[in-house]
């Protein structure tokens, strides 16, 4: 048997029987995420453990907090940067070198020909999950949180690593939308409801089980690699896909592409085998992060929430924060104001502290369009929207200086929430750096 990988993510722990614990234990982290390094180290384990004797492995956490919390958002907006730096012919190879490495190491990990289960304990969140996914028995503790979620959709990314292609397999298309595009989450009984999970027990014996199950001598495959699967037919999938699509584009104007490349993956890649599907995955996956939207909320709406939540919680948000918000909105609903009836169509045109309006059709055309709408503007109630939000950047040009830079993705996420700011459009800090008033 050849060497084991060194990793500095994963701990290995031969237990008897033939039987290796992989414990995902990040160093100087409370919580493990993944980042490209981790990422790596599963597919080099995945390699090795195709030539291996080993009986099974058992996956945990060597945290107390949770299993994993998803991607490492930071470590993915410098990648961004990275990728946009580099000459436009250029991207599309570069992007999918850099990402296709973690759904190519979770599908070696399905199919190296071993039995690989998972106890999980605590929050199992984006590439945990889809590490879950990728593993043949999937053990849960009945713990309140103890839940599976896949939330990519909700920062403006899908799940790159499998996730839009096992989940929709494992419960039905219908059954994968809410985890897919709302951000919802399984807890333990109702994973192995929707067939996402397998068997739940008390905490402390998740473990157990799944060494339990290896010693059942099972069959190393997934569902989806056997003889007797069948894949859903493309009208199967579109039948269900297709309304959840007009329904999608009506309520986000089409200014959130995450939703609609989630359901390309669907379209596109639940009705073939599964290889073919990761590579329909990584396609949608490859146009979705070069855009700017994934970006402007990666920075405010995750990581300035994170900044806002803990800097409320002790009480040291910054002096000025709510009048702050309130220039903003007063300066993007003079601005309407000014403008009139195209004013006010623009705030519903651009979900500027307003619902959506218009239909799907025209909704799909401002998603397809490149450059986006707010880059090069057309018509009256586009030009005018730009006004708008420009109107409330102004605001971050002439009194943002009173505040730290390190705080301008907590005022923008405060924008969102306090003067409807758009939330593709990061906030007035965001915009002003991007494109200026």
């Amino acid at each position: 048997m050849t060497q084991i990988p060194d990793m500095k993510n994963f701990r290995v722990e031969p237990v008897g029987d033939g039987i290796l614990h992989l414990a995902f234990d990040m160093p100087g982290r409370t919580m493990n995420v993944f980042t490209n390094e981790a990422i790596h180290e599963v597919e080099a384990f995945a390699e090795w453990l195709r030539t291996s004797d080993v009986a099974g492995v058992v996956i945990y956490s060597g945290k107390q907090t949770a299993f994993c919390a998803g991607a490492d958002l930071t470590e993915l907006s410098s990648a961004y940067d990275m990728i946009m730096a580099a000459p436009e012919a250029e991207r599309d190879d570069l992007t999918v070198a850099h990402f296709s490495p973690i759904g190519r190491g979770f599908r070696k990990l399905e199919t190296a020909g071993k039995p690989v289960a998972v106890a999980l304990a605590g929050l199992a969140l984006g590439g945990g999950c889809e590490l879950a996914l990728a593993c043949h028995y999937r053990v849960m503790t009945d713990d309140p949180g103890t839940q599976i979620g896949l939330p990519e959709s909700l920062v403006g990314l899908l799940p790159g690593g499998g996730g839009t292609q096992r989940l929709p397999r494992l419960t039905g298309v219908e059954g994968s939308l809410g985890v897919l595009l709302e951000g919802a989450r399984f807890g333990a009984k109702e994973a192995v409801a929707a067939g996402a999970a397998h068997e739940v027990v008390p905490p402390g014996q998740e473990i157990a089980a799944a060494e339990a199950w290896i010693r059942s001598r099972p069959d190393a495959s997934q569902p989806w690699d056997r003889e007797d699967w069948i894949d859903p037919t493309r009208d199967e999938v579109l039948a269900v896909t297709g309304p959840t699509r007009e329904n999608a584009l009506k309520k986000t104007g089409g200014h959130f592409p995450a939703e609609l490349a989630i359901l390309d993956c669907l379209d596109n890649g639940v009705p073939v085998p599964m290889d073919q599907g990761i590579v329909a995955e990584v396609e949608a996956f490859k146009h979705l992060v070069q855009r700017i939207e994934p970006r402007n909320m990666i920075a405010v709406r995750f990581l300035g929430r994170v900044d806002y939540d803990k800097a409320r919680r002790k009480e040291a948000l910054p002096d000025g924060l709510d009048a702050f918000g309130e220039e903003v909105k007063a300066a993007m609903q003079g601005k309407a104001a000014e403008l009139g009836d195209a004013g006010s169509a623009a705030l519903h045109f651009a979900g500027i502290g307003a619902d959506y309006t218009g239909d799907a059709a025209s909704a799909q055309i401002i998603a397809d369009r490149k450059p986006q709408w707010f880059v090069q503007p057309q018509g009256a109630i586009e030009k005018a929207a730009l006004e708008i939000v420009q109107a409330g950047a102004a605001v971050a040009r002439d009194k943002g200086q009173g505040f730290d830079a390190k705080h301008r993705n907590l005022i923008d996420y405060h924008c969102q929430q306090a003067a409807g700011y758009p939330v593709y459009l990061g906030g007035p800090f965001t915009f002003l750096d991007l494109y200026g008033v």
